[in-house]
């Protein structure tokens, strides 16, 4: 018993992926977009449209994952899964470092379209490791502790670049160089803690070569979604999770962007993000332990009422304080809704078919990301200029823009209470 909880150093490997990989996803949400604002303002863009590009690039780095998610997803079924997971690894590191190589607003945001394409592929390889590197009786511990661990393992990498850029002055350095070494520390962060994965890990289960693996994926897809429609609880579960995952992940991404566009001081938004992290450690692991007393459904309703909550919050920010309130809000829900809505469909699902569902649920998390940029950029882009008055407060299109999502959580929340219901009723 004492060893239950006690990682194996394969699971730890594993786990230090997650704690690499999540460096990046941390400078996405913090850094980069504040970099971006001031290469696009240096370049005269428009300050309207900041948000607007930036979400636009979002969106076209997740149309490209969502066309690649199932040409990986079969490729991690042969025997060639580790060096593919590797080159997807090479692609986000290599465009990561390159960020920091040019000062044109349009070439940064095709840059960092590459390396978001490689960073996600790479999670559709590294995802499918995990029944091969622990035992089933193990994989929820293991699963949720690489999220726990990424959280606050991303912070180290992060103060770092947080020290170069916010006191540049002292080091004898420019912003612009700042960033250079920063977008440099990020991917050698990633690259060497990936380094323990890459030798230990041998793939243990595989198909063999029977077609192409463009044809092969493609036909697996399409099973795999006759099968979803086959079992309405699930395919309708799938949608709920379209939606509510849509409007989370759309939160973490465009965070920092939206209160550097609402013009809220850098510092202090960095900072507010660093807390997100620190808060999401104990939380993910909370909400763990809260799954083995309340239902996950009942737990998982939760998580959105309350982000839906969050956004509505969001979309009346006007001043620092309370982005560092939201800030907070979402490290403490961010982790448990991800992990809880994994572990749900788990549950629901057939043993024989979990590695075509989790797939399948993996392109709509990829696809959902899609949307929720999309529906910012758009509702920024059509509403620039005009301000709205609320309860004495002046929104302006960044705030109209955030509050959009609040559609995609209630849909989100809809859905998925049919969703429990069909899955209670299955089990009565």
């Amino acid at each position: 018993m004492k060893n239950k909880f006690k990682l194996t150093p394969l699971e730890r490997s594993w786990i230090l992926y997650d704690i690499a990989n999540s460096a990046f996803t941390l400078l996405v949400s913090t850094l980069i977009p504040i970099y971006f604002n001031s290469l696009a303002g240096a370049a005269g863009v428009d300050e309207d449209m900041y948000l607007s590009y930036w979400g636009y690039a979002g969106s076209i780095s997740t149309i490209l994952v969502a066309i690649i998610a199932p040409i990986c997803g079969t490729m991690s079924d042969r025997k060639f899964k580790k060096p593919i997971f590797l080159l997807t690894v090479v692609l986000g590191c290599v465009a990561c470092a390159a960020l920091g190589m040019t000062t044109h607003w349009l070439f940064f945001l095709g840059i960092f379209i590459l390396a978001k394409v490689g960073f996600h592929s790479s999670i559709v390889f590294y995802d499918s490791m995990l029944p091969e590197i622990t035992t089933p009786e193990r994989m929820d511990n293991v699963s949720s502790m690489g999220y726990a661990f990424g959280y606050i393992g991303s912070v180290v990498p992060f103060i770092a670049c947080l020290v170069l850029v916010l006191f540049c002055d002292s080091f004898g350095m420019t912003m612009g160089s700042a960033m250079v070494v920063a977008f440099l520390i990020t991917a050698v962060w990633w690259a060497v803690l990936t380094v323990p994965l890459a030798k230990r890990y041998k793939q243990t289960a595989f198909v063999e070569k029977q077609g192409t693996a463009l044809g092969d994926s493609f036909k697996q897809l399409a099973r795999t979604f006759r099968e979803a429609k086959a079992e309405k609880h699930v395919f309708v579960y799938l949608i709920a999770f379209f939606f509510f995952i849509n409007g989370v992940y759309t939160i973490i991404d465009m965070a920092t962007a939206y209160g550097s566009a609402l013009g809220l001081d850098t510092t202090g938004l960095l900072l507010a993000l660093l807390l997100t992290q620190i808060v999401a450690f104990p939380c993910a692991i909370l909400f763990g332990r809260l799954s083995a007393k309340y239902d996950t459904g009942l737990l998982i309703k939760i998580c959105i009422v309350c982000y839906t909550c969050i956004t509505a919050f969001g979309m009346f920010l006007v001043s620092l304080w309370q982005f560092w309130m939201l800030a907070t809000l979402v490290g403490m829900f961010q982790g448990g809704i991800q992990a809880l809505a994994r572990s749900y469909l788990g549950k629901i699902i057939r043993p024989e078919r979990s590695g075509e569902f989790y797939g399948l649920m993996d392109i709509c998390g990829k696809g959902a990301s899609f949307l929720g940029t999309t529906l910012v950029a758009f509702v920024s882009q059509i509403t620039a200029g005009i301000e709205v008055n609320i309860f004495g407060i002046q929104l302006q299109n960044e705030n109209l823009a955030v509050g959009s999502l609040i559609i995609l959580f209630i849909i989100g929340y809809l859905v998925f209470c049919k969703a429990d219901r069909l899955n209670k009723a299955r089990t009565a």
